[in-house]
């Protein structure tokens, strides 16, 4: 069946990249080449404007792994644990294509199929690429990744163009062997254990050639790094040139997961992670050399939805067993779901392009202002629609004279129990406000009035008075309020800490 052609694409800029123009949310990918944009315009986790939209989905049918990570721990059936490596089943190729299917019927949003666990896909060659095959054939209207720690990329490499793949993640933690020494203990490589320096020389040699291997194929490229403070924060930029260089296009600069009770050697040890600050710090730095992910959630090697949420305990094995999937019909939908956010996205583009062309003359009239940070709540569609007291995460955005640029999210526990009422919350309210360090507004569509104060003591300005409205939009309206009253010729009043 012949789907209709959707064409989201931006609006086209000139290229260059700097700090602020990479990441920007103007457009995170105009200065690349057309054919590149077109691939992943309805790509949630390679374009950044496309995950307030789109769903994504992983199977789980790759568990084993052929090296260790300090960082990992793959753990099952752990359905309330949300990082990668963890799953609550893990599948064979039919069941994978079985779920897939119930998926995209019932989620028309989700375009992306991928398999990133809860081991190495391409350590699992058999499994990973029956799946591919078999959806491939049946849902020829997904795309299909894979996300591989690179050691066995090269052999595979043939495969995958034989499947039609042509969005492939790497997961670099650098390029110095003496690094890599501390991060990974061993690798299975030629039919046995090899540990320390050599290990890592193996790693990254393997990793080098598969990326290379995959460009010159015109196959996309995405490079993930764990930032590890003390280990290789200070090295991830020179990752980020030498992935560029060999033809990577997007650089995804991940904070270390390493909470003790997640089991892994980083989190018995007592590795920290980076603060907020030090993530966006080298996600700046980087920038300069690459354009730069930075809306990641470090799914599970299991999740379903959209980013930020998942909807995996909706399609358990158990369930997804009587389900009668008419998947032809199923595509009609899908084709009509895609081409309406299709419309939107060229409407609000447009829009999006005069306002920037207006902002830009204005700001020639306006003196220079500091940037300022704002959180937002949203459940997604890329408009504030999200209760302060419900939400589990919160978007960052820095707005300045010119411009506004997505910076990252923030993960939190819901202040509100749900409905209209809320509990004591004094500890979920304390985490939130340690979690907003930094930004001096939050924006969401209703705010109660027990948070108010406590937020406003830590100089966070609580804002509802732009629900439902465009978040960029909203954004740059509040900063040029902030500027019109004054409160940016100020520094920021010093936040509290939480108790």
């Amino acid at each position: 069946m012949d789907l209709p052609v959707i064409n989201a694409s931006p609006a086209a800029s000139s290229g260059g990249c700097d700090s602020h123009s990479c990441g920007s949310t103007g457009d995170q990918l105009s200065h690349l080449p057309e054919h590149i944009r077109a691939k992943v315009h309805n790509h949630p986790c390679y374009s950044e404007q496309a995950h307030h939209y789109f769903a994504r989905m992983h199977v789980a049918v790759a568990p084993a792994c052929n090296i260790q990570c300090h960082y990992c721990n793959r753990k099952y059936d752990c359905s309330n644990e949300s990082r990668p490596g963890v799953v609550s089943e893990v599948l064979t190729p039919a069941q994978a294509v079985k779920k897939v299917m119930a998926v995209a019927a019932n989620i028309p949003q989700m375009t992306v199929l991928g398999i990133a666990g809860p081991g190495d896909p391409l350590a699992n060659p058999e499994r990973t690429f029956a799946t591919f095959r078999e959806l491939s054939e049946k849902a020829p209207d997904i795309k299909l990744c894979v996300s591989t720690n690179g050691l066995s990329l090269p052999e595979s490499v043939e495969e995958l163009c034989k499947h039609n793949i042509d969005h492939v993640t790497i997961t670099i933690n650098c390029v110095d062997p003496d690094v890599g020494a501390k991060i990974y203990p061993w690798v299975f490589w030629n039919n046995k254990r090899v540990t320390g320096r050599e290990a890592a020389e193996i790693l990254i040699a393997q990793q080098q050639k598969g990326l290379e291997m995959l460009t010159a194929r015109g196959i996309l490229v995405k490079v993930n790094s764990v930032m590890i403070p003390g280990i290789n924060d200070e090295h991830l930029a020179e990752v980020s040139k030498v992935v560029k260089a060999k033809g990577a296009f997007l650089h995804n600069v991940m904070p270390l997961i390493a909470e003790p009770e997640h089991g892994t050697f980083y989190g018995l040890m007592g590795q920290p992670g980076p603060t907020h600050e030090e993530l966006q710090k080298l996600q700046d730095a980087c920038a300069g050399d690459m354009n730069m992910m930075r809306h990641c959630r470090q799914c599970r090697a299991d999740a379903v939805g959209m980013l930020g949420e998942d909807r995996g305990q909706e399609f358990t094995l158990d369930k997804i067993e009587d389900m009668e999937i008419d998947y032809p019909a199923a595509m009609v939908k899908r084709a009509e779901v895609h081409a309406q956010i299709a419309r939107e996205l060229e409407i609000k583009e447009q829009a999006k392009s005069a306002k920037l062309e207006l902002v830009s003359i204005q700001s020639q009239k306006k003196p220079e202002a500091r940037p300022v940070l704002m959180a937002v709540a949203t459940k997604g569609g890329g408009v504030i629609n999200e209760h302060f007291g419900h939400a589990s995460e919160f978007l960052i955005y820095e707005a300045t004279g010119i411009d506004v640029r997505f910076i990252g999210h923030r993960k939190t526990t819901p202040y509100c129990e749900g409905g209209d009422t809320c509990g004591d919350g004094e500890s979920a309210l304390d985490r939130t406000i340690r979690e907003l360090s930094g930004c001096e507004v939050v924006l969401c569509s209703k705010v109660g009035y027990e948070p108010w104060g406590p937020l406003e003591a830590a100089g966070i300005q609580p804002n509802g008075e732009h629900a439902m409205e465009a978040i960029e939009d909203a954004v740059a309206a509040v900063y040029e309020e902030m500027r019109a009253a004054g409160k940016l010729d100020v520094k920021p009043v010093v936040q509290r800490k939480a108790a």
